[in-house]
């Protein structure tokens, strides 16, 4: 193993021990146990191998025993493959033990908090604290309230690397270790470990890995899965929570939840509108499912009789109309009247999804027209009960279910319809020949575009030539809108609300969906006179240029005659897609992020005139990903970093990769990320900064951007070989091959960067510790900043004005702390080793030589800018993290390498690969991911 030069400095391991008692006593048990199945299934000699790597790791890292370093190095080189697989298997799966361990923690620390009436950071607690200081009424918040709209969005992923299987493991493992805190006496513990062992016994043999490709059906259950184990109940607690903290005060339904599963087509060509069709069906049956358990259940909860509690008079005719007539329970209306309730819901199920519920006292019947009607009844049921002093049976379920019901309807989720404009222009294109309106439409100016759009746009008559040959491409395309239109019937209008357009650059791009929403009746009436749209025509600017030109292509298309009034019948809102992957793939992590400001600072000027004069709101949808190098990081800090005036009570933001599993797989800490969602949205809305940007930070910044942009690209870019660098020294190749997402890793048949899709490209960097994305160009523009100097007084000068930007400047301050966090998870020592790979040792050594380099200058500029070097000073947890993690990562990524450089020797000589080489290297980078956890 290499040195120790370039580690990161983090806290000493023995004072972090010392503040986590309780989770080291977690992570030893699930390692015990780990290492007994291990022993058990694969004999004491795997058993005795695993452990001594481990502790070779740990001096190494822990310790740093040199001597520890080169033995291990050693002994992993020269492993089977056979005890390779095995040695990957052992550490992956304790990297998903440690998850579950450290998710107990937060746990702990965050009822440890509420004990004592600490308002932690990011909850409601603090947010209202805060508020209140600050003067502002329960009426004021609550106004808010009614005017937000928050949405997490979930997305499919390219890089998800978790199993539904083994996922419903570790959900049955967390809820065991929760337990052990309530359990007394030895024996109630030693049936607690027992199942635990074998629980990891059960992960043990059971598969990582998918045999087959991912479909969207799986991704769609896989999305589901977190609905039935967090949303369903965890949203209504959190509604919950509002209403106490402001009593007396109506909470509308402001939290919606979104999903691209299903919709999303930019790149994925296994989705249509049989897919959108699935998705849809499966989040019904997934809603009345989980309504009709609950009814179930409220049913046997309100067993008051007739008899000795006066009822009011509709919950008596609700009874009368549910069609139960035993005379067991002729004097319990409530029951009667749920059991009404459930028939008609069982009958609601078989309508929309063709399937049945599991049990019926009578015959499904009269099913619910939407679900306003479920919710009337409810609230009947509501109204009844607190007229007998009922109100406290109504507050452990028919509340929570009502909530339910506003929040997720009978569609549980909007899924957003996406496609690349490219793709949409083919769909124009053809429609418009084959009608002989415009032979060549593509081939046309943008201003003739946009021209012969809204000309079609003014004329009621369809495109589409009856008994017209289309191709298979341009019948999918409007298959997808005229199933959304039926959809929108079936499900409710809320079920797909937003078209987003990938790489929208041009006016005309937003047309073009117009008119397909036009061609299958989503859009009725004309532009000029009383156009009505039925979806949200939402561009997505992803690029730096098409960031820096999002504003000028919104003024545009705001400015044409009659869509101003379009949008005022159609909702009065707008919302605007704002990408961060590409964006930083195209210009870096400080330009992405920069050129991201900018635009929304553009967009907010523009709009504000239309909402004071208009109501037109404008909805910023934020698509981060897990890395920093794709948005991600703490959504909290993200959200108040945003510019003064751009939330507004309104965002959308995606959720992707293994953080939706770090997020929301356990419901507490579930509960806590969406509270920190809402509280981060109050906080930016109703508490300016004290301090605005000044207009020296904002010059800063930009040339800050520029120097960071050049290096940048000039790597990525402009470096003779850095393809063939990229795609031997991560294992970009090897992702591609993995059974981890439903479409292809790049958009195109190319070895390009620029068709590269942004998501593998953040996880392979991640994969081989460079996390290249998150930090590259900062370095390079700080110091050069400050190099550029007349004098050392100039000098100091300059570094002043950068430590004001980041101690007054919100933006600023994330953009650092989120960096911060990626150079400590980073590990040039491990990213040497896959230099290896590249067959030209010269052009790699000199690739990696510049990386290193940069590196260095962004870690000293980080130091200078905040004042300490040491990474994580100010997050203490994380820091505990990675220090118990990186012992158990080396050896994942060390023979990841290893496996790599056999896998590929197998196929460039032409011979058979072996099967469990290239099992390893897929386990190891699920391992990896689990262990980094926001890699995707």
């Amino acid at each position: 193993m290499p040195s120790t030069r370039r580690k990161s400095a983090t806290p000493p391991v023995d004072k972090i021990e010392k503040k986590n008692g309780p989770l080291l006593d977690d992570i030893r048990l699930l390692g015990r146990l780990l290492g007994e199945v291990i022993r058990e299934q694969e004999g004491a000699s795997a058993f005795a191998l695993i452990e001594k790597i481990r502790q070779l790791s740990v001096s190494y890292r822990l310790k740093q025993d040199a001597q520890a370093g080169k033995t291990l190095d050693r002994l992993l080189k020269n492993l089977s493959v056979e005890q390779a697989v095995s040695v990957v298997r052992a550490f992956t799966y304790f990297s998903h033990l440690a998850n579950i361990a450290e998710d107990r923690q937060n746990v702990r620390q965050h009822a440890l908090r509420e004990r004592r009436a600490e308002a932690e950071e990011g909850s409601l607690a603090a947010s209202f604290e805060k508020l209140a200081r600050k003067g502002l009424r329960h009426r004021e918040i609550a106004a808010t309230l009614a005017r937000a709209h928050v949405s997490p969005v979930l997305t499919a992923h390219p890089t998800e690397v978790q199993r539904q299987s083994v996922l419903q493991a570790e959900r049955a493992i967390a809820a065991l270790i929760g337990e052990r805190e309530t359990l007394i006496g030895e024996r109630a513990l030693r049936a607690n470990e027992a199942a635990l062992r074998a629980r990891i016994a059960q992960l043990w043999q059971t598969r990582l890995l998918r045999p087959a490709k991912l479909s969207v059906a799986d991704e769609i259950n896989s999305a589901l899965s977190y609905y039935q184990s967090t949303f369903l109940r965890q949203i209504p607690r959190l509604y919950a929570d509002i209403e106490e903290a402001l009593p007396g005060e109506p909470i509308a339904p402001f939290f919606r939840m979104g999903n691209w599963i299903g919709g999303d087509r930019d790149g994925n060509p296994n989705v249509k509108a049989e897919t959108l069709q699935l998705a849809l069906s499966r989040q019904c049956e997934t809603a009345l499912r989980f309504y009709l358990t609950e009814v179930h259940e409220l049913g046997g909860e309100l067993s008051m009789s007739g008899l000795l509690v006066q009822v009011t008079p509709a919950l008596q005719a609700l009874a009368e109309r549910s069609g139960d007539d035993n005379p067991h329970r002729g004097d319990e209306p409530y029951r009667r009247a749920l059991i009404g309730v459930y028939a008609r819901l069982a009958a609601t199920l078989q309508k929309l999804t063709g399937t049945s519920a599991l049990r019926h006292a009578i015959a499904p019947s009269n099913p619910y027209a939407d679900a306003a009607e479920l919710l009337a009844d409810l609230r009947t049921v509501d109204a009844s009960l607190a007229t007998h002093h009922g109100q406290a049976l109504a507050e452990v379920r028919l509340k929570p279910l009502m909530r339910a019901v506003e929040v997720f309807g009978f569609h549980l989720a909007t899924v957003d319809l996406r496609q690349s404009s490219d793709q949409y222009e083919r769909v124009v294109a053809e429609l418009l020949a084959t009608a002989r309106i415009e032979p060549d439409y593509s081939a046309l100016g943008e201003a003739a575009k946009v021209r012969l759009l809204v000309n079609e746009l003014n004329d009621v008559r369809p495109l589409r030539v009856p008994h017209g040959q289309y191709s298979e491409h341009t019948v999918g395309e409007l298959a997808i809108f005229e199933k959304a239109r039926l959809s929108r019937q079936l499900f409710g209008e809320v079920a797909i609300r937003h078209a987003i357009i990938s790489h929208t650059e041009t006016v005309s791009d937003l047309l073009e969906v117009l008119l397909l929403m036009k061609e299958v009746g989503l859009l009725t009436g004309t532009l000029g006179e009383n156009a009505v749209a039925s979806l949200i025509v939402v561009p997505l600017f992803e690029t730096i240029g098409d960031l820096r030109a999002a504003a000028g292509i919104m003024r545009e298309y705001l400015a044409l005659p009659g869509m101003l009034d379009m949008l005022r019948r159609s909702g009065n809102e707008q919302d605007v897609m704002l990408g961060y992957s590409d964006s930083n793939k195209d210009g870096g992590f400080f330009t992405s992020n920069w050129e991201l400001y900018r635009a929304e600072t553009a967009l907010v000027e523009l709009f504000k005139p239309l909402h004071d004069s208009q109501g037109l709101r404008l909805r910023l949808f934020h698509g981060r990903g897990g890395t920093v190098g794709r948005g991600g990081g703490p959504s909290y800090q993200a959200i108040l970093a945003q510019p003064p005036g751009t939330v507004n009570g309104q965002i959308r933001l995606t959720e992707q990769g293994e953080v939706i599993a770090s997020k929301y797989a356990h419901p507490e800490i579930g509960r806590r990320n969406l509270e920190t969602l809402v509280a981060a949205t109050l906080e930016a809305t109703l508490l300016p900064p004290a301090r605005q940007a000044t207009k020296t930070f904002l010059e800063r910044a930009s040339e800050l951007s520029e120097r960071s942009m050049a290096a940048y690209r000039d790597l990525v870019y402009g470096t003779p070989g850095f393809v063939d660098y990229y795609f031997a020294a991560t294992p970009i190749r090897e992702i591609a091959e993995l059974n981890i997402g439903s479409r292809p890793a790049s958009r195109k048949a190319t070895r390009a960067i620029e068709d590269l899709r942004a998501i593998p490209w953040g996880f392979s960097w991640g994969q081989c510790r460079v996390a290249l994305p998150g930090w590259y160009g900062f370095g390079s523009a700080v110091m050069g900043h400050l190099d550029e100097a007349a004098d050392a007084a100039g000098r100091e000068e300059r570094l002043a004005l950068l430590k004001r930007m980041h101690a007054q400047w919100p933006f600023f301050r994330t953009l650092l702390s989120n960096m911060d966090m990626v150079l400590a998870k980073t590990d040039l020592h491990m990213a040497e080793r896959y230099v290896e790979l590249v067959p030209d040792r010269k052009a790699a050594k000199a690739i990696f030589a510049r990386i290193e380099a940069e590196w260095q200058r962004s870690n000293e500029a980080l130091s200078l800018l905040t004042g300490t070097t040491q990474r994580l000073a100010g997050d203490p947890a994380l820091a505990r993290s990675i220090a118990y993690r990186f012992p158990y990562l080396d050896p994942l990524n060390h023979l990841q390498v290893e496996l790599i450089r056999r896998y590929r020797a197998q196929k460039d000589a032409g011979t058979e690969v072996h099967e469990r080489v290239q099992r390893g290297i897929h386990i190891s980078i699920n391992g990896v991911a689990a262990g980094l956890r926001n890699s995707g």
